[in-house]
This record gives C-alpha cells, sequence and structure tokens, in this order.
C-alpha cells in the first residue's frame, strides 16, 4: 500500500444528463432522464434532479415514466457524449500517462507516476485544480476521489458527489469501511450480497470478524481470498493505461417478442455482419463466437462454438451463429439476441470447414448494391429522435423536443443562450429541416476571436519522466443494451420539475462571472519556481446546482 494518496478516480456527475442540460438551457434545473424510449428501454442516465422522483440508472424506462411523467425524456448521443470523454480524458493524461479509462466517464490516474502529485497536499491541489480545468473546457462538473488505493479512491469519489473531492488518508482506511455495507467491495453484486446476508455478513466489519476460512466456505476460494483482503482495506491493484479486449458484441432488445423463427435467424444475422464491423474497426478477429437469447420468460441462454482459428470474415459468423441457434427453442418468443466475439487475435486464419457450405459475400461491402432490374425501394420516413440535433434554414440550430402523427416540434436554442428558446412545429418531411451535429458546450476562443484548442494544462516537473503523450485516449463503448427508441409525442416536453430536497453540492455558483481558478500552483519540491500553470481562458458553460443522489448502475452511464 501508498502512504500518500496519489491514486486519483474522477467520475463525472450524471454525464449524459448533465451534458443534455448543459446544452439545452430549457432544460437546465429539470427533470432530465436519458435512455431508450421503447416500452422496454432502460434508463442510461437521471439528472439529480430525477432522482428525487426516484429514477435511477438501469431502470425500466416504464417504470421511470411513471415515477416522473413530467420530465423530459430523451434518447442518447454517443458521439457527442464520446467527444467530451475525450477532451475529459486529455486533460486526465496531462496528469499521468497511466490512465485507466473504465466508461466514458469515469477513470482511475495514478498521479504519482506523472509527477502531479507526491503526497497529500500536492494531491489535494492537483484534485481541485483537475475540477476546475474540466469546468471550463467542458462546463461539466465531475467528482474526485484520493487515496492510496483504487478501491478507496472510487468510495472516496462516491462520497464527494456531487461535484465535490474526497481525500482519504492511508491508514483510515479501516475505520471507514468497517460500518459499510458488503455491497460497497468490489465484486459483491446481488447473488454474492445475499448470500452473505443469509449467513448473517452484511457489513465489512463483520466480513472482517468472519475470517478468511469462513468467507471461503460461504464464496469460494478465489473470490474469499480476495473478499477478506478487501475488507482489510489491502487493494495492490495498479492502475494499468492500456486494459487488453477480450471481447467484441452486440445485442438488440425488441419492444414485441419476436415469435416468427425466420425473423429470429435474420436477427441473428444482422447482429453478426455488426459484431464483424466493431472486429474489424479495432483490428481484431476471434476465435469463439457466442450467441445470446434472451427468452419470453427472461430465461438467457448463450451458446458457443470455437473456430480452428481466428477469423474477422462475416460470412463465418453468420454461419456460425446461425448453428447456434439451430440449438435454442424460441417457440415462445425472443425479447433479446446477442452475438458476440471473444478469443481475440489480431490477426486472421480463416476457417474453410465453415465456409464450405456457403458463399464467401462480404455484406459489410455489398449489402446496399441492388440486383439488374430490381426496383429502388420506397423512400423511408425521416425519424426524428427526441433530444437530437437539428438545423432549420429560417431558424437556425434546435433540438428535436418531439415528434409523432407526421410533425416534430423543435426548441431553436443553443448551449450559450441565456434562457429557453422558442418552439416550433414543423412537418417530418419539411425539407429545410435538417439532422445536424452537436455544438460545443464551451466556445473557445484565441488571440483575434478565432476558434481553436485550449492550451495543455499541468506542465509540472515529473520524475524521471520523458515528455508526456498528447494522443487521446481510445474511445470507450458501452453496453447499455438500450432498446430502439421511440418518438415522444408532438406536444411532449420538458416540465418545470424542481427537487425538493436538500442540496449537497460544492459546485460554484453558475449564476456568478467565470474567474480563474484560484487554487494554490501545484509544484515538486526543487521544481523551477517561475514554471506556472497556464490559465485556462474558456469560459464555463453555466449549470445549475444539483441534489445529491446515487445509483447502483452497472455498465451504464454514472453520476
Amino acid at each position: 500500500m501508498r502512504t500518500a494518496p496519489t491514486i486519483l478516480h474522477l467520475d463525472m456527475d450524471a454525464f449524459f444528463a448533465s451534458a443534455e442540460q448543459a446544452s439545452k438551457p430549457s432544460l437546465r434545473g429539470k427533470a432530465v432522464v436519458v435512455g431508450g424510449l421503447g416500452p422496454r428501454g432502460v434508463v442510461a442516465t437521471a439528472s439529480y434532479e430525477a432522482r428525487v422522483f426516484g429514477v435511477n440508472s438501469a431502470m425500466p424506462m416504464a417504470q421511470a415514466r411513471r415515477l416522473a411523467p413530467n420530465a423530459a425524456y430523451l434518447v442518447p448521443r454517443f458521439g457527442f457524449y464520446r467527444s467530451i470523454s475525450e477532451q475529459v480524458m486529455a486533460l486526465l493524461r496531462a496528469l499521468s500517462p497511466l490512465v485507466e479509462p473504465l466508461s466514458l466517464d469515469e477513470a482511475f490516474v495514478d498521479l504519482e507516476a506523472g509527477g502531479a502529485a507526491w503526497d497529500a497536499e500536492s494531491a489535494q491541489l492537483t484534485g481541485e485544480r483537475l475540477r476546475a480545468d474540466i469546468r471550463a473546457v467542458t462546463g461539466l462538473t465531475g467528482s474526485v476521489g484520493l487515496a492510496a488505493s483504487k478501491m478507496i479512491a472510487k468510495i472516496a469519489s462516491e462520497r464527494a458527489k456531487p461535484d465535490g473531492l474526497v481525500m482519504i488518508e492511508p491508514g483510515t482506511e479501516r475505520a471507514l469501511l468497517g460500518p459499510l455495507s458488503v455491497r460497497t467491495l468490489p465484486g459483491v453484486g446481488p447473488a454474492t450480497g445475499d448470500h452473505l446476508r443469509r449467513a448473517g455478513i452484511t457489513t465489512v466489519d463483520e466480513i472482517a470478524e468472519a475470517g478468511e476460512d469462513e468467507l471461503v466456505r460461504l464464496v469460494g476460494k478465489a473470490h474469499g481470498h480476495g473478499l477478506y483482503a478487501m475488507a482489510l482495506a489491502h487493494d495492490e491493484r495498479p492502475v494499468v493505461a492500456e486494459r487488453e479486449t477480450k471481447s467484441v458484441s452486440v445485442e438488440d432488445t425488441y419492444d414485441v417478442d419476436i415469435h416468427d423463427r425466420t425473423r429470429v435467424g435474420l436477427e441473428v444475422q444482422r447482429l453478426a455482419d455488426r459484431c464483424v464491423r466493431r472486429l474489424r474497426a479495432a483490428g481484431l478477429s476471434g476465435r469463439t463466437i457466442v450467441l445470446k437469447v434472451r427468452r419470453y420468460d427472461f430465461s438467457t441462454l448463450t451458446r458457443s462454438e470455437t473456430l480452428r482459428g481466428p477469423t474477422d470474415d462475416p460470412g463465418v459468423v453468420r454461419e456460425a451463429a446461425a448453428r447456434l441457434l439451430d440449438s435454442v427453442d424460441t417457440t415462445g418468443g425472443v425479447r433479446l439476441l446477442g452475438v458476440g466475439v471473444s478469443g481475440l487475435a489480431d490477426y486472421t486464419q480463416e476457417d474453410l470447414f465453415a465456409q464450405a457450405a456457403g458463399e464467401q459475400v462480404d455484406l459489410l461491402e455489398d449489402e446496399h448494391t441492388e440486383a439488374p432490374g430490381e426496383q429502388p425501394a420506397a423512400p423511408v420516413e425521416r425519424r426524428w429522435p427526441a433530444g437530437h440535433d437539428v438545423r432549420h434554414a429560417g431558424f437556425g440550430h434546435g433540438w428535436v423536443q418531439g415528434s409523432g402523427l407526421g410533425r416534430v416540434t423543435v426548441r431553436f436554442e443553443t448551449p450559450e443562450d441565456p434562457g429557453p428558446g422558442r418552439v416550433r412545429t414543423f412537418r417530418t418531411d419539411d425539407p429545410e429541416l435538417e439532422p445536424a451535429e452537436p455544438l460545443p458546450l464551451v466556445k473557445r476562443e484565441v488571440e483575434g476571436g478565432a476558434a481553436g484548442p485550449l492550451p495543455t494544462p499541468y506542465p509540472l516537473a515529473a520524475r524521471g519522466t520523458g515528455e508526456r503523450s498528447a494522443e487521446l485516449p481510445p474511445s470507450v463503448e458501452l453496453g447499455l443494451g438500450i432498446a430502439e427508441a421511440e418518438p415522444l409525442s408532438a406536444d411532449a416536453g420538458p416540465a418545470d420539475v424542481t427537487p425538493d430536497g436538500p442540496t449537497r453540492s460544492t459546485a460554484p455558483d453558475p449564476h456568478a462571472p467565470p474567474a480563474a481558478s484560484t487554487a494554490p500552483e501545484t509544484r515538486r519540491p526543487g521544481a523551477d519556481p517561475s514554471a506556472g500553470l497556464p490559465q485556462l481562458s474558456s469560459e464555463p458553460a453555466s449549470l445549475p446546482k444539483s441534489w445529491s443522489g446515487r445509483d447502483g448502475g452497472g455498465a451504464t452511464s454514472r453520476p
């Protein structure tokens, strides 16, 4: 264990929902829920205002609508969130070469490896400066935890929410963990937690009192040893900059159960093609094909087949998935299908046996090619997902507030607007209305008024390290399992919903004029006293203070 709290855990606050509120002035301070809007959609992220009503991540969207019927329900914009995540990760990589992203909005940083911190004082100053720079660059807020281990740093960031910083001094970990629930420890999910509860173990202190032998008897050898060590606050896991990808998969949840066997087969082929696209985009291939089927009664079946060698050929993956489907009974209906590839490698070795029975046709390149004499397909009606950006020739930039019955309602506003924008309704086929790219949350300016990149912060002296890489982190995909979205009705829109609970935000007043960070300059002993940190001139977007809340969303965007 370290003797200084130099492991930092950053968790952006209600990331998806906060990004939507920052980009849409009319939603600031309102209840916002982001996720799949279909009957079987799930909540990806809920704003703190929505959590007042009991809405949490991973909750079925139908339940969320019952709890908060007047909230604004939006379809995720993953490209937009990914671009913000890259800005945040770039700030983290300026601190240290050891950054371990966990998702789009969460990461560990080894501050000592980059020379950004070496004791408690320098770690706290670095954490405060990071929070200020995230607000300046993205207009959003993040919570920071500092500790001597990854587990305690993550617990600290949860305690810091929203928009705060908590540091746990080395040596105080046992006192912190003791009264907490066993579910606080990594690897203790609902099943393990319930198993321990039936044995009379509900807190971390009770795990330590039970002893290692009893834990091994209850949960198994491998899990028991690790669980006992964590209950004693022993966590030697290092921050790993690059984690090896172990599998690539895609899945879809359907609004209505699929009963037609032919339709199920076609869906499996389509998912196989999507999975191969991701494989090729990552420059990977794989040996093991996995099929996932969730039936009408929520029973989930998985089948797998290992090929003679790794492949990224769509025909091979489709045929293997089809063979796996033959062993699954789908008579009662299917609500979810998924196709994945594991046993990954960075080379391919075609499986000739798998290809012998079929044509070698690459649908990834030829799926839109029409056969001779084939009639062109009828034009598809344009869809306008709620919350997505549009531009009108006469009214400018806006976002879809709702659509249905051949009409689409648009609110015209930008992140820089001081208040809600005006609302207009158009036909869904209006030629002057087009999809648009999201606008940046913070306007960046350089000398002369032209937009440009922000200066790289944190030019701190490092302990014998060379130049730090300016390379942005790879995007991290989230397996949300969000169902295909349904558009809102034309009259649907956000309501004036405000929290009535206590406020625990440590964020500065959003209406106050922006000011440069006043945190003392972080500098290692012996570093050049004249080497200061550059001031960031970007003006942070105005955000409302948020009511404190926390959910247990797993793979979804964390608060």
